[in-house]
């Protein structure tokens, strides 16, 4: 189960993916023989989300669910290996193609990545 803000959207995902990053400060250097000195003052993950073919009314509701500077992802963690809840900010939003079907419009090509605060 994935929701950002309550908004629960594992149905729609097309792919879900994880990534863990180091920062480092800028304290962090290698020295003239290639050894790398490191001050490593964080580990943050970035979740890769993109979508399935969306009727118009989800594809709004998942939007205005990452409106905010701030919010709330609650998914499964692959490095704590259970779920758990981050504060995380939204990446650019792909803009997705429109097209009809029948007499819904449909939303497909939605890709954005959450980034832990």
């Amino acid at each position: 189960m994935v929701k950002i803000n309550n908004v629960e959207i594992t149905e729609f995902l097309e792919s879900f993916e994880v990534s863990i990053s180091d920062l480092d400060s800028e304290t962090t250097t290698r020295t003239a023989d290639g050894t790398l000195n490191r001050d490593r003052i964080a580990v943050k993950q970035k979740i890769d989300l993109s979508f399935a073919p969306l009727l118009w009314e989800d594809m709004s509701r998942i939007l205005k669910a990452t409106e905010n500077i701030f919010f709330k992802i609650y998914y499964p963690n692959p490095e704590s290996g259970k779920y758990e809840t981050k504060t995380v900010y939204v990446g650019d939003r792909k803009a997705a193609v429109m097209v009809k079907k029948e007499n819904q419009i449909m939303w497909k090509g939605l890709k954005f990545s959450l980034i832990e605060r």
